[in-house]
């Protein structure tokens, strides 16, 4: 099983390849709309590279509820593997 950091890692990995913000700006206390100015559409891509990423699924009434990056690590870390 993932650690949170290396949930981090990934997501912000993730991130960087589907939004193009920087690794090092994607960390657990960001919002990803206000912060990281991640939109719905582009969320929607986050989250499908993060389900082959880490093996998890994560419907999409759930995906209303990861308002900030590390609601995004809590849910995968808790459903992961």
């Amino acid at each position: 099983m993932a650690t949170q950091e290396e949930i981090l890692s990934g997501l912000a990995e993730i991130v960087n390849e589907v939004a193009g913000i920087d690794v090092e700006d994607v960390q657990l206390d960001k919002s990803f709309t206000e912060d990281l100015d991640v939109d719905s559409l582009t969320m929607v891509e986050v989250v499908v590279a993060a389900e082959d990423k880490f093996g998890v699924k994560i419907p999409d009434e759930e995906v209303k509820n990861l308002s900030t990056v590390g609601d995004a690590v809590s849910y995968i870390a808790s459903h992961a593997g």
